[in-house]
C-alpha cells in the first residue's frame, strides 16, 4: 500500500467513524420505535451487495458495540470505575481495565441476539449453518440495543447510593423486560405463523436461556454484576 492508497483509506475511515455521529441516535431512535420493521430491514439488507448494506443506518452489530460503549460511558459519568476491574475473584481477576470489561459486556450483551436467533431456527426446523444464523442474529441485534442500553442505565442505577435510584434501576429493569419479550412475542408470531400465546410462550423461553447465561457468566466472575 502507498503513501496515497493510506490516506484514501484514513479518509473512509474517518468518515465512517464520525458517520456514527448521526446515524448511532438515528438507528437507536427507529429501534426503539418500530422494532420488528428494523428486524425485517435488517435481514433484508442482507440480501443487496456488501458495499450497498445499511446504507441508511448503522449496521446491528455496530449499532450493539456502540450500545455497550454508551452504557459504559454512563457508568463512568455517574459512579465512577466498575468494581469488578478491583475485583480478583474468579475469572475477574482476568477484568483489570476499561477494555477488558467492554470486552466482557459485549460478549454478554451480544449473545442475547445469539440465542434468540438459535431459537428461531430451531423452532422453524432450519439447519443452523453460519449463513441461516446471520439473519436472525443481524435482526436481532436492532431489538436488542435498546434493551441492552436500558439494562446498562438501570445496572448503573443500582449502585447509586440512595434508595430512590435503586428503586428506579428495578421498576426501569421491570419495565424493559416487558417491552422486549412483547417485541420477541410479535417476532415469534410472525417467524412462526403461530398464535399468541405459543410466540409467547417462545419469547419467554429464549429470554430465560439468555438470562441464565448472564447469570452463569456472573458467577463465574465472582458473582459480581456484569
Amino acid at each position: 500500500m502507498n503513501f496515497f492508497q493510506f490516506l484514501k483509506s484514513l479518509d473512509d475511515l474517518l468518515f465512517e467513524v464520525v458517520s456514527w455521529l448521526i446515524f448511532y441516535p438515528v438507528t437507536m431512535w427507529r429501534a426503539l420505535r418500530h422494532p420488528l420493521r428494523m428486524m425485517d430491514y435488517a435481514q433484508a439488507e442482507l440480501d443487496r451487495p456488501d458495499e450497498e448494506r445499511f446504507d441508511s443506518a448503522l449496521s446491528p452489530p455496530i449499532l450493539l458495540l456502540l450500545t455497550v460503549l454508551a452504557g459504559h460511558g454512563l457508568e463512568l459519568a455517574l459512579i465512577g470505575e466498575s468494581g469488578l476491574i478491583a475485583d480478583t475473584k474468579g475469572l475477574a481477576g482476568l477484568i483489570n481495565d476499561d477494555t477488558s470489561l467492554i470486552l466482557l459486556r459485549l460478549v454478554a450483551f451480544a449473545t442475547f441476539p445469539l440465542i434468540f436467533a438459535a431459537h428461531t431456527l430451531r423452532t422453524q426446523g432450519i439447519p443452523m449453518t453460519r449463513r441461516s444464523l446471520e439473519g436472525p442474529f443481524f435482526a436481532q441485534c436492532y431489538a436488542n440495543a435498546p434493551y441492552a442500553l436500558l439494562v446498562s442505565l438501570a445496572a448503573t442505577l443500582s449502585v447509586m447510593p440512595r434508595d430512590e435510584w435503586k428503586l428506579a434501576a428495578i421498576a426501569l429493569f421491570i419495565v424493559t423486560a416487558a417491552a422486549f419479550i412483547a417485541v420477541q412475542t410479535m417476532w415469534f408470531r410472525k417467524a412462526l405463523n403461530a398464535g399468541l400465546p405459543r410466540a409467547f410462550l417462545h419469547a419467554l423461553i429464549a429470554y430465560l436461556e439468555a438470562i441464565l447465561f448472564m447469570v452463569a457468566l456472573g458467577w463465574l466472575v465472582g458473582g459480581a454484576s456484569i
